[in-house]
């Protein structure tokens, strides 16, 4: 329920938070299922973040164990439609709760929906690809063996920067990897690097890899041009935007900087605090200008001042 709540929300969000998102495929967003997307893991909770809320219909991501210790974490995370994968060395008598996790994506499979896996199992924020584990694999064959009709589709997630707001960001799919690509004949071990094989192949020609240091090189692959009359319509929105929206942003951006910054997770943190904060924000403007004009009209504050947000972004410069 919470989950189907705030996505129209994450929606609109998400036009404000990345000014581009390039998609190579668009169509696998209407994907009916079942559907298991491997995707790399450059960006914590955001990679889930974005994948879910472009998808048309929900999608189930499966996170690190640790993210869960808390029961209140392990509450929201679960209305959130994201599930625990523990590894060893978060306590080897964890690990066998991963069948509880599997057994959950089996029934949604069943149901033809859609699970989210990260294939390299570490969330690293550099532009490459990292060695994929076998879980992509397991989780493959073990509905194929009871005829689900799964596909596979890798995903490739790439992202201008990891520490700026107002992204570009490059989503791109691979080809769909299915069970009559197998030879069931074949021993599972077999069957197991080949599908690494084939999936690894396809993430990486999704995956745009860049030298972490070569900034020159990715600014040219992730520049979106802004035109001259783009620049003149929304000068002054992105100006009031602006001015609105600073005594919002550069607070929170302060605090997790100092919180997060270099974990890995900054993004995310940062994304997540602006995502939660804003309704209120937005809320607290639209008290006070209706308390100032004593008018109804403030209610236009509501479409304007995110529109205005968006007008920043759009003409903010790139990395």
């Amino acid at each position: 329920m919470i989950y189907q709540l705030l996505k129209p929300l994450a929606r609109i969000y998400l036009k404000i938070a990345c000014r581009n998102i390039k998609i190579n495929h668009s169509h696998q967003l209407q994907h009916k299922g079942p559907l298991l997307l491997a995707c790399n893991h450059p960006n914590s909770f955001l990679d889930g973040l974005i994948l879910a809320i472009l998808f048309d219909k929900p999608v189930h991501s499966l996170a690190r164990g640790d993210a869960f210790n808390r029961k209140w974490h392990a509450k929201l995370l679960r209305l959130l439609n994201i599930h625990p994968v523990y590894r060893e060395r978060e306590g080897k008598d964890l690990v066998p709760l991963n069948y509880k996790t599997f057994a959950i994506c089996k029934e949604i499979f069943k149901q033809k929906g859609i699970v989210l896996i990260f294939s390299e199992a570490l969330c690293v924020n550099e532009w490459k690809l990292r060695p994929l584990r076998k879980g992509t694999a397991r989780m493959a064959f073990d509905n194929w063996n009871e005829n689900i009709p799964l596909t596979v589709l890798p995903v490739g997630l790439n992202y201008d920067s990891f520490d700026s707001f107002g992204k570009n960001i490059i989503l791109n799919f691979g080809k769909e990897i299915k069970t009559e690509d197998f030879d069931f004949n074949n021993s599972d071990g077999k069957n197991l690097v080949l599908f690494n094989q084939a999936l690894e192949e396809e993430l990486k020609k999704a995956v745009i890899e860049i030298n972490s240091d070569d900034k020159a090189t990715i600014h040219k692959t992730f520049l979106v041009p802004v035109n001259s009359i783009k620049k003149v319509l929304f000068t002054i929105p992105a100006l009031i935007g602006f001015i609105f929206h600073a005594p919002l942003y550069f607070p929170i951006k302060s605090v997790v900087k100092r919180k997060a910054f270099n974990t890995g997770h900054y993004d995310s943190i940062l994304a997540g605090a602006l995502f939660l904060s804003y309704p209120f924000y937005l809320l607290l403007i639209l008290i006070i200008a209706f308390i100032i004009t004593q008018s109804w009209w403030s209610i236009l504050l509501i479409p304007l001042l995110p529109f205005t947000a968006w007008s920043v972004i759009q003409l903010k410069s790139q990395v």
